[in-house]
Formats: structure tokens, sequence, C-alpha cells
């Protein structure tokens, strides 16, 4: 993390303060376009990787190494008196928390779309979750000077697939050699180019339909001939109104549409006040009066990401939703709602240091970050990503925002003495960087499991552990824990009997057992008659034997569901003892399981997916593949979601996160919940 000796922008009134996450599928061209219009504002002399391979926005060594970005980028420039933060954001599933984590501190969302590869699944996906939460949405079609370019299709799929209110604002202009020239704008009447009326027409159809203008409506129906200052206002209305969403191009290499698509940001998308604030609640969950996005207002903010710098410590990324944040002053911080993913509910006071707005790695001070902004605040020990930041004498809680829950663990082992003494250290800052994050030490195996959301999210956390925090580590197969129980009824005599001079030891039980109901566990009673053994050994016998089936039979595996009845044995008056009746029933135990045979059981879960209606087929064979059992399905037609349902081994779900993703390309996600054990195939019941 590198801090400039220069200042920030300097801060400007909160209407002109633009907040925009690039987001879309892998490969789009969403760094290279945020880079040039850094390029196109002065913050960079050039775009693109230098010799040393990194980048403005991707900076960690990951991202210099394959060239793709793992982590939410942030760069602040000026242009026109607006200032405008870019948040560009990860294209792989994968990232999905650094995606959600841009759009949280965003007022509006731009799709960048390949005007080569068009509209992907996981990108329509996306955008029907922006709409239902009324996210401000525009299109800019990228990669118009690549091979195969087809940028009348793209804007076809794009209004296809992404539903109303998509029209575009640019034609592409080509020389005769096919090399992109520039762009006609729509909006000018004077352009004549083939298509252009029809578009202009439906474009400014869709701009005044969303205006309140009633005049406008008036001249246009009466043939006036309508120019760009005149639809301007409306058209930033109809954008942050959720329902218009404009479509541009750019080819930002060759520094095609750059300075179009800066002149949309500040004139066409909505500023802070516009988009609102969350709701908010008190840390004790109690209600709070809403927020007006208002620097003198009472002070709300939310830390973003969080990350660790080897020569600063901790940074978090912060979003100021109301008031001030200013360097020097005491904040509350409070993290609520994030325990089952190993977030324990935290309070603290602490103090604000310096404040910086962040250039990609590069961090540049500024004197105070009012409501709208977004800046870096270095040294909160305490606050993790998701929480909030507020007054101590008026504390407030913005809830988190929905993450999905990682269901591919990991298993680590330090790789050295010296990595073991600091693993859990780096482990729980990786936790307060990433919530989508799970630590389990799992207490049946005993192995420390990394829960990812993907292979390449397991990948970079290992990479910051060994790059980041200095800790290297090895990853092992993940023991999926395997138990047993009898596998019929028996009846058998335990006797532990010692003589060996002096006291001796002499306990004799003998002991009924047969299979339990599953998820039963060990019961135990007892039939004696005649006191033939003395009621103070019961307890006794019962400790031995269920120490024993903790410990298993064979190998490691314990002994569940299984009922057990005491009813004859024998004691001595001087020779019996506790010890001596432990030792009997977990030696009768062992005879038991000997006499009766045993069956291995393994873990079953229940699941549901959720995928898009295309794909059900696809989901369904694969679970039968995976000795599933599909136990129905339901759809939802509104949303065109499907809900499959299933119960399936545990050991079949260990590499499902990347299959379920191959499958349904990145759109489905599942949910699991613990069932009960059912006997294991014969592969699978090998001795422990």
């Amino acid at each position: 993390m590198a801090k400039d000796t220069g200042t920030a922008p300097a801060p400007r009134p909160t209407a002109n303060v633009r907040n925009v996450a690039l987001v879309g599928h892998a490969g789009a061209g969403k760094t290279t376009l945020a880079e040039a219009l850094l390029v196109a504002t002065g913050a960079l002399p050039r775009a693109g990787r230098v010799e040393d391979g990194t980048t403005a926005l991707d900076t960690e060594e990951v991202e210099i190494r394959q060239q793709r970005s793992v982590s939410l980028g942030v760069a602040t420039v000026e242009h026109a008196g607006h200032r405008i933060t870019l948040l560009d954001t990860p294209g792989s599933p994968d990232f999905v928390g650094e995606l959600r984590a841009g759009l949280r501190a965003a007022d509006a969302a731009l799709f960048v779309v390949s005007a080569v590869n068009g509209v992907d699944a996981a990108t329509v996906q996306l955008w029907e979750e922006c709409a239902a939460v009324g996210m401000p949405r525009a299109v800019v079609i990228t990669q118009l000077d690549r091979a195969r370019a087809d940028v009348d299709d793209a804007v076809r799929l794009c209004q296809m697939l992404l539903g109303e209110g998509v029209y575009p604002v640019h034609l592409v202009d080509r020389g005769p050699d096919g090399a992109v020239r520039g762009l006609v704008n729509l909006l000018d009447p004077e352009v004549g180019a083939p298509d252009a009326d029809r578009l202009r027409s439906e474009l400014i159809e869709g701009i005044i339909g969303e205006s309140e203008d009633e005049a406008l409506m008036e001249r246009y129906l009466a043939g006036d001939q309508l120019v760009q200052d005149d639809l301007i206002a409306d058209l930033e209305t109809a954008v942050a109104r959720a329902h218009f969403h404009p479509v541009l191009c750019a080819a930002p290499l060759a520094g095609v549409g750059v300075r179009e698509l800066l002149d949309l940001l500040v004139s066409g998308f909505p500023c802070p006040m516009e988009h609102g604030c969350p709701p908010v609640t008190r840390p004790d969950g109690s209600p709070a009066p809403p927020l007006a996005c208002d620097p003198e207002g009472p002070l709300v903010a939310e830390v973003v990401k969080t990350t660790t710098d080897p020569y600063v410590g901790r940074v978090s990324l912060v979003r100021v939703f109301s008031g001030t944040l200013r360097p020097d002053v005491a904040v509350h911080v409070s993290g609520h709602g994030m325990a089952e993913r190993g977030h324990p509910d935290h309070d603290a006071d602490e103090r604000i240091g310096a404040l910086t707005s962040p250039l990609g790695a590069t961090l540049r001070p500024v004197a105070a970050c009012p409501a709208g902004d977004i800046c870096a605040v270095a040294r909160l020990a305490t606050a993790e990503t998701g929480d909030t930041l507020s007054s101590p004498d008026d504390p407030r809680l913005v809830p988190p925002w929905e993450l999905p829950t990682p269901q591919l663990p990991v298993a680590l082992e330090a790789a050295s003495r010296s990595d073991e003494d600091r693993l859990a250290t780096a482990l729980a800052r990786l936790v307060a960087e990433d919530p989508t994050v799970r630590l389990e030490r799992r207490a049946d195996t005993g192995q420390l499991l990394l829960w990812c959301v993907g292979e390449a999210h397991a990948e970079v956390l290992l990479e910051r552990l060994r790059t980041r925090h200095g800790v290297a580590v090895t990853t092992v197969p993940v023991r999926v824990p395997m138990v047993e129980t009898l596998a019929g009824p028996a009846q058998v005599t335990g006797r532990h009997v010692k003589q060996s001079g002096g006291h001796g030891q002499y306990a004799v039980v003998v002991i009924e057992g047969e299979p339990g109901p599953p998820g039963s566990g060990i019961v135990f009673e007892q039939r004696i008659v005649g006191g033939t053994v003395p009621s103070q050994f019961h307890g006794s016998v019962e400790k031995g034997i269920r120490a024993q089936a903790q410990r298993g039979i064979s190998g490691d595996r314990p002994l569940v569901d299984v009922h057990l009845t005491l009813v004859d044995g024998k004691a001595h008056s001087v020779d019996s003892s506790d010890a001596a009746f432990q030792a009997a029933g977990a030696l009768a135990l062992r005879e038991l399981a000997a006499a009766a045979g045993t069956r291995v059981l393994e873990p079953w879960c229940e699941v549901e997916v959720v995928v898009p209606g295309e794909y059900v087929g696809a989901v369904m064979s694969d679970l039968s593949g995976r000795r599933a059992r599909v136990t129905g399905s339901e759809a939802d037609a509104v949303r065109d979601r499907t809900t499959v349902r299933a119960e399936i081994p545990e050991v079949e779900l260990l590499t499902y996160p990347g299959v379920l993703r191959s499958v349904t390309h990145g759109t489905g996600s599942f949910s699991r919940r613990a069932l009960g054990y059912e006997p294991a195939p014969a592969n699978l019941a090998v001795p422990a």
C-alpha cells in the first residue's frame, strides 16, 4: 500500500458526487475501462499493465500473476466539477462478496458487456438482483475494436435478456476497413446514420416517459426537434428511478467512447441523495430513525472492504451514508448479524486516524469524508468488513448485505512449527477481511477447515496467507466423519478380572445389544435382578461403554445408535471397583461388535439447489449421479428460478460447488443442513 505525497481531489457538494460500480462477467474489460477513465481524467499517466505486470487497480500478487481481478478496486477522480468514485468489481462468481461490497458502496451499477462475448447468464441474474432492490443501471458495450466484435448483436442481447427500458445512446462509426473511428450520438438530431431516426425516437420516448415535465412531452408530440440539452435533466431522472437504462459503447484502449461515458456519469447518473440510504437500527435491534444523505446528520458509515498492509496495518474502506467522518474523533464500531459465519457480534469505541482517498493501492490524504463519499481509514483495530461506524453517543447499525454461504471446505495444516504459531492470527485477519469466509475446527475429525465460495476463492485465500501474512500452509484431503453401528443383536459377557497379589480387580457384566433407531445415540439401561451387579457400579458400566463408543471399535469411527442393556454380572466384595466395571463395560462393547458385526455409516445432508429453470434437468441428472435422492422441486415463475430439494451423502458435496457452477454457468447456488447417518457403500466402508 503506497501513500501519495500529493492530495486527493477536493471534496465536492453531495450533488456533485457519483459512486459507480463496474460489474459484469470476467474478461468483459471492466478494469481496462476503469483505467482508461483514470487516464482520461489525468489520474493516471497511462492505462494497461506496466513492465512489472501491475495496474492501478489490480495490485495483489495473484491478480498480477493471473491478470484478472479478484478483489474490489477503488479509484476516485474528477471530471467536469464532479467527484467520481469507480468501484471495479471482480467478474468471477467466486468473488461475489467483493461484488456485493462494491454494489453496497455504489449509487449506480455500470454493466460492462463485451461486444465479442455478449451477455452471460450470471450477468442477467445480477441485473435482476439489482432491479429487485431498485439499483440504477446502465450498460457499456466494450471491446468494439476486437476481432469478431458485433455491437448490434450485443445491444440486441441486452434488450432481449435484460428486459424493458434498455436503449442505445450511441451508434458505432466505422471506417471502410472496419476500424472504429468514433461514436454517433443519437441525441444529436443532425445525425443521419442508418436506423438513427428510429433509434432516436425510441430513445427520446424512453427518456420523456419518465419525465415530470409535461411541456416536454407536448413539444415532442407537436414535432419539435428536441436536443440533448433539453433531455439531459430528464435522462438523469430516468436513470435514477431505475426504469431507464442507457447503452453506451467504448473502445477504451483506442480512447473511443471514454469521454462520452464520463459525461454520462456526471450528467445522467444519480448522486447519493437520489439513491438514498440503507435502513438502520440500534445495535440492540431496536428501531432507529431513517437516514438522509446529509453531511450534517448523525454519523453512519459502513466498512465495505478490509485489507491488511504490512506497512500501514489494517485499512478499512468506508462508505459514509450520513454525517461527516473526520480524523482524530471517536467512533462506535458495531458488527451484528453474522455470528453464524464466524463473525461474533461485537461493539467497541475507537478513534479515527488519518483519512485517505484511494486510487488503487495509493492513498491520498483528505481532511474529511462527508455523506455520500468513500474513503479509507487506517488502523481501526476491531473493524471488520460489514461493520458500522457511528457516533458513540448515538450508535446505529446498518444490517449486513446479503452474502453467499461458503460451501467448499479446504483442510489446512501449517507447513512448519513457526507457521503454526502465526496461523491463528493470520486466519483471524482473513476472516475479518472477507465475510464470505468461515473458519471451523471440526470436532469429529480434528481438521481445521477454511470454508470458501469456490476453488478460485480458495486459491486466492491461500495466496494471501503466504504473501500478505507470511504463513505457509499445506492442504490435505477433507475427511468426512464415518461412524459405525451394530449390524444385529447379540449378548456377550465382559470379564475384567486381574489378580496380581494384593488388591485385585474384578468385574463381570452381561450385556445385550442391538441397533437403535437412526439418531438415537447410545441408549443404556439395566435389568439387574438380585443385585448381581451392585447399583453403585451401574453408572460405571455405562461410563465405560460410552467412552469406548466414542473412541470407536475399529480405528477412530465412533459407535452410534445402539441400544444396550445390562442384564447380569458378578461383583467381588473386595476387588470390585468403579475402574474395574468401567473396563468391563468397555470390553463388553468390543465383544458385542465382534459378535454382532458392525455397519459403517456415512453422514447425509439435505440440500436446496436454486437454479434458473433451463438448468433443472442438468442439475437433477448430476445429483442422481452423486447417489442423491431428489425429494421435490418448486418453481418460481416470476423469477424463473427452481428450487430442487434432495438428500445426498456429505462426501458427494466436497466437489459440488465447482460442478454446480459449471453446470449452471455460475447462476446456481445451494444450501445444506445435516440430516443424519446412513449405511455407506462398500468402497467407503474400508477399515479406518
